[in-house]
């Protein structure tokens, strides 16, 4: 593919990678523009930006992770307001030690949780996990039937970039527990997403026709995971 100065490519994690010729650039390079929301490779002549996008995309974790930082932290506090499938939901303390609720009002839902500071942020972000384990992992089993695949270890984690992963070799699967703030579509796509790595574990046409068979055009969903991708990040932090 032929790059061009200026030009900006979309990264997996969330924003964009833009390509910037510096003559005076003695080594290819990676930096952060914050203010842009948007990591700059520079090369020093647009012949090396082949070479400046592959060294970024080894970086892909790390470029993810200084986007993810830039956006301000959004606590799981008493009175936020966080998203959950993509339904705005509010979150209430009520005193003493319970476990995190969800509860059906007239206003919209709302997560009711015992504790207090920290300890209110931990038994609500559990709420979320266990709601993320159990509707990824229904979508997932969806997703390997359709494609008649054997059952996979699903596994919820907190990450700071990737959004899930999948090991064929050992039939697990990794999902970020923060997707579960995204549209439900979305996380839906996710699971596709990565029960096609079972079929082929790169990004090759063939992957996305596996994708695609699955949820349709897949590229509004990765549209809003980079949009909105850093934000989700944020929440809890």
């Amino acid at each position: 593919m032929q790059y061009r100065n200026g030009q900006r490519l979309p990264l997996e994690g969330g924003g964009a990678l833009r390509l910037s010729v510096n003559p005076r650039a003695r080594r290819l390079s990676i930096r952060i523009d914050a203010r842009a929301g948007e990591a700059v490779a520079v090369a020093p002549s647009e012949r090396r930006l082949s070479e400046v996008v592959a060294f970024a995309r080894t970086k892909s974790d790390w470029i993810a992770d200084r986007l993810a930082a830039r956006v301000a932290g959004s606590p799981l506090a008493p009175d936020a307001t966080v998203s959950w499938l993509g339904r705005s939901v509010r979150l209430e303390a009520v005193g003493g030690a319970g476990a995190a609720r969800l509860v059906e009002t007239a206003d919209g839902p709302v997560i009711r949780s015992g504790g207090e500071g920290e300890a209110f942020s931990r038994r609500v972000e559990n709420w979320f996990k266990r709601a993320a384990r159990e509707f990824l992992t229904a979508r997932t089993e969806v997703h390997l039937r359709a494609l008649g695949q054997r059952p996979v270890k699903v596994s919820i984690v907190d990450t700071r970039s990737r959004w899930g992963s999948c090991s064929p070799h050992n039939r697990s699967i990794r999902y970020s527990w923060r997707v579960i703030m995204a549209p439900s579509a979305v996380a839906d796509y996710l699971a596709a997403h990565e029960v096609a790595h079972l079929v082929h574990a790169d990004h090759s046409p063939a992957y996305w026709a596996v994708v695609h068979r699955l949820v349709g055009d897949h590229r509004p969903y990765r549209q809003w995971l980079r949009d909105h991708g850093a934000a989700l990040h944020a929440v809890g932090r």
